[in-house]
């Protein structure tokens, strides 16, 4: 870390003499049965302050938020002041609103089966006195906050229906209208937990925009993440969580990148690198010809054993479907899957005929989608393979109990206890569980949409090596992703989109996490790449 990065003695930049913090947390303990999640951290926001929060996955983060919500009651000793001023801790309900406190939770916390404009109400539905909504006036008022924010977003879809960057955009909006809202004047904190896994680069630079006009208004943004890019490119100052215990707090534009990993994981950290050159030899494991649907317009492409080809773009290029036409998850008009000797038609492709033929595919949406959050870690982990323990007297828990537990220390998951719910573990943990889940049926062609997505960098190093081996072992592998270091670090050839086709393709030393960023916005919508599709016929 840069001399330059340590704090004051104090540890609070004050603008004026005896200026109080906007929050400070202190002495903030919280224990789940016999686990220490918090062990006495002290956390400090000044006024008009971004702050990032960083940490492994399973390091407090996301307690230490949520018990400053009032969701978790610390342990005795905790105290919570809000500009010079104890409050109490936990915050009761509404509390946080009162203080000028809102939230954008890690899960977003909307409800798809509503539309837009009901979620965006829905805490004036919680707290007014008078449920009549004069929703005519609301519409109003929804459309000119979007207006406002260059939103493109229908206030009457269902949210259900809508992609997952749309719905991390409402959340967040919806948090900064509560601020102006009902934030005493003068103050204001906006915690953001998690938001930009969701968002693409267009989408990070749009929410950048609005913290710091938020933060030109004197309001205070807490900014939870694990991209350290992003940390020091928008926040002034960071604290850092290791092992439920403060790490330490540093100025985020003095800390260089190496410097935020060894605070985060205790010790220095190698970034992965998969080597660039795949043997011309490698034969194909699977082509796609023609592959049309309501995202897709005519994509072909082929993918070599041993190979990791990312597919890219902005949001709503289409990159993010293909995954989910060729798994049969979103229903294709036109198309052929070739594996082998053996042609499939795409538009009668189901996820069941993909898994029998060795095609498996890990959704981005770790606790819907992809994984089962009340379902244990063995169920979760041992669904590919259940036929595998079947007697004649019926399943063999035990057995899947040992056989998950073993899967468990050669993933490094933690806990490693397969009773647990899924929907207990940190994101980076749930990743690995899911990941194992799929690795192990050994799979021909393995597509992943956002692999990494929440994950902490030594648990996203742990995952490359996880996948590299995989390609090593033959599997072909398919990555959609929006974020240009994963796929620079891992691909051996990129393929961008734009409006549904494959316009650009990179290889060797042009893939870049610049060259990719670059090539993602300087497309030309509707130039295919001919000499991909003439290779793959």
């Amino acid at each position: 870390m840069s001399a330059a990065g340590a704090l004051p003695a104090d540890g609070l930049p004050r603008r004026v003499p005896g200026e109080a913090p906007a929050l400070y947390a202190r002495n903030v303990s919280k224990v789940f049965g016999t686990s220490r999640v918090l062990d006495g951290v002290d956390f400090a926001v000044m006024p008009a302050e971004v702050h990032g929060l960083l940490g492994a996955n399973g390091s407090g983060k996301s307690t230490l938020i949520k018990t400053i919500a009032g969701l978790h009651a610390p342990e005795p000793g905790a105290e919570l002041i809000l500009y010079g001023q104890g409050v109490p801790f936990p915050l009761p309900a509404g509390g946080a609103r009162a203080n000028g406190i809102s939230f954008v939770h890690q899960h977003l916390a909307l409800i798809p089966s509503l539309t837009v404009l009901e979620n965006m109400m829905l805490n004036d539905l919680a707290t007014a006195q008078n449920w009549r909504i004069n929703w005519a006036r609301a519409r109003n008022r929804v459309a000119e906050v979007f207006d406002r924010f260059d939103i493109a977003i229908d206030p009457q879809a269902r949210v259900a229906d809508l992609p997952q960057a749309d719905r991390a955009l409402i959340a967040i909006t919806r948090a900064f209208d509560e601020i102006e809202t009902h934030a005493p004047e003068g103050r204001g904190i906006l915690i953001l937990d998690e938001p930009t896994p969701f968002l693409p680069k267009a989408g990070v630079d749009q929410l950048f925009s609005l913290i710091r006009a938020v933060k030109a208004n004197g309001v205070s943004v807490i900014l939870v993440a694990h991209d350290i890019d992003e940390i020091r490119e928008i926040t002034d100052r960071a604290t850092i969580l290791r092992d439920g215990k403060l790490a330490g707090t540093v100025y985020s534009a003095e800390t260089d990148h190496a410097g935020f990993m060894e605070l985060i994981m205790g010790q220095k950290v190698s970034l992965f690198q998969a080597g660039k050159d795949l043997a011309p030899d490698r034969p194909v494991a699977a082509r796609v010809r023609g592959l049309v649907s309501k995202a897709a317009e005519d994509v072909t492409l082929e993918i070599r054993q041993g190979e990791i080809l990312g597919l890219t773009g902005l949001i709503g290029s289409g990159f993010d479907r293909v995954p989910e036409a060729i798994y049969g998850a979103d229903p294709a008009t036109a198309g052929q899957l070739v594996l082998g000797d053996e042609i499939l038609d795409l538009p009668g492709m189901t996820p069941g005929k993909a898994m029998a033929r060795g095609v498996a595919f890990l959704p981005a949406d770790r606790l819907g989608r992809a994984g089962a959050g009340s379902l244990s870690i063995a169920d979760n982990m041992s669904l590919p393979v259940l036929g595998k323990f079947r007697t004649m007297f019926g399943i063999d828990w035990a057995a899947i109990e040992r056989h998950c537990l073993e899967l468990g220390g050669i993933y490094d998951i933690r806990p490693n206890r397969p009773g647990l719910r899924l929907g207990a573990l940190s994101g980076g943990n749930a990743q690995k569980v899911l990941m194992a889940k799929w690795l192990q049926t050994r799979p021909r062609l393995l597509m992943l949409d956002e692999p990494t997505q929440g994950v902490d960098v030594g648990a996203r190093q742990r995952l490359f090596q996880a996948l590299d081996a995989a390609a090593r072992e033959g599997s072909a592998i398919l990555i959609a992703s929006t974020d240009p270091e994963q796929l620079a670090q891992l691909c051996h050839r990129v393929l961008v989109f734009s409006k549904g086709r494959i316009v650009s393709e990179l290889t060797g030393a042009r893939i870049t996490k610049e060259a990719i960023s670059h090539e993602t916005l300087a497309i030309h919508p509707g130039v295919a790449v001919d000499h991909i599709k003439e290779a793959a016929e």
